[in-house]
């Protein structure tokens, strides 16, 4: 997952667009990328339309469907399994165009009239800016998962200059509107092709998509509107979290100048390996090594959990490689996502002593060829042991 752009970057909205934003953003990028419109360029040009257009796709799949866009919020990519979107690309588009004849009321085909584009920018126009995102690791043992913890996590981001209140500018007069864009940060350009006219949008050559000029820059910023500074944040991580899933804090990433949105602050969960314990999913894994007397005997073991010791009773003649569940000692699934606690399984490994003294040996011998030492192929034994050749 680590080479994925984030959904809401793809799409060049913010975290809290409406689902009319969502839906308009990705009709836009659909209209720009789609294969179809692409079929005379380069084959660079081919390829790299085909990956635009799968990454829009995908990234619209998940923050259209409320269920997949709540997950995605809270854990990232690693709260929606292996196939994010729900889309097989091996062989075609699959079912993208279903949702591009949702978009466009059926009977996808052709570009003209789908010109502008408002993205970023309110409805009188004002260009509303948008702070990035920061994204940063927290490393957690097994114990701290179990429970939840909470997190101090220090990070440099911008903030608004307090001199210019994120102007960039000294004075309001100092800041005109850029003559070339009008404002608009974009520079169009119609063409007529085989698919109809098309209107093609560039950043704006001189104001470079600010849509205003600054005269005179604020010595503290520079005329950027933001410093640089420290800031310590609390987290809370929710029980149960694992290896690269991603915990999203809603408005503590980079400010945005002139009074825009922040960006928020995306933390990856880094799990620490247990000295002991081994961990798949919500259920732990242990291994107790167990002299073959005790074994021969039955004895009582103290198991290491995540919330303390627990003790477990070795039956006579248990066999090495036995297994046994203890329930409800794993790890909780995260916010109710998944099957509940998982469990704790022991697997019981007999040692064997390569060095014995006469003594020993002697007293081996003589229960040696008696009918308790002697393998006992019942039907539970034989199960065992078939169990036990599979697994060589």
């Amino acid at each position: 997952m680590a080479d994925k752009r984030d959904y809401y970057e793809v799409l060049g909205v913010g975290r809290d667009a409406s689902a009319d934003d969502i839906k308009s953003a990705y009709r836009k990028l659909a209209l720009k990328w789609h294969p179809d419109r692409w079929v005379n360029g380069t084959e660079q040009e081919k390829k790299t339309a085909e990956e635009k257009f799968k990454e829009a796709s995908e990234a619209y799949s998940v923050l259209s469907d409320p269920d997949k866009k709540s997950k995605y919020d809270k854990f990232g990519f690693g709260g929606l399994g292996n196939n994010p979107g729900g889309f097989d690309f091996s062989g075609g588009f699959g079912n993208i165009n279903d949702i591009l004849n949702d978009l466009f009321g059926g009977g996808f085909s052709g570009f003209g009239g789908f010109g502008g584009s408002s993205a970023g920018r309110s409805s009188q126009g004002q260009r509303v800016y948008r702070g990035r995102d920061i994204r940063t690791r927290v490393r957690l043992t097994l114990e701290e998962i179990a429970t939840g913890c909470d997190k101090q996590v220090t990070i440099e981001r911008d903030e608004p200059c307090p001199d210019c209140h994120g102007k960039g500018a000294v004075n309001d007069s100092d800041i005109q509107t850029c003559p070339v864009c009008h404002g608009t940060g974009q520079e169009a350009r119609e063409t007529n092709s085989f698919f109809g006219r098309t209107v093609t949008y560039t950043t704006c050559s001189r104001c470079g998509g600010e849509g205003k000029i600054v005269n005179n820059p604020c010595r503290s910023c520079g005329g950027r509107g933001l410093i640089r500074r420290k800031a310590t944040i609390n987290v809370h991580i929710p029980a149960g979290v694992e290896e690269g899933m991603q915990i999203t804090v809603r408005g503590e990433g980079h400010g945005a100048k002139n009074g825009g949105i922040n960006g928020d602050l995306l933390i990856v969960i880094e799990e620490l390996p247990h000295s002991q314990l081994k961990r798949n999913g919500n259920n732990l894994f242990y291994s107790k090594i167990i002299p073959v007397t005790d074994a021969i005997l039955g004895c009582e073991v103290t198991i290491p959990c995540l919330d303390g010791s627990y003790k477990v009773k070795v039956e006579p003649g248990t066999q090495s490689g036995t297994v046994v569940r203890l329930k409800g000692r794993g790890l909780p699934s995260v916010q109710g996502y998944g099957s509940g606690t998982g469990d704790l399984y022991v697997k019981f490994l007999v040692w064997i002593p390569k060095k014995l003294s006469r003594k020993e040996k002697e007293a081996l011998e003589h229960m040696r060829g008696s009918e308790s030492f002697e393998p006992d192929l019942s039907r539970d034994d034989k199960a065992l042991f078939d169990k036990m050749r599979n697994n060589f």
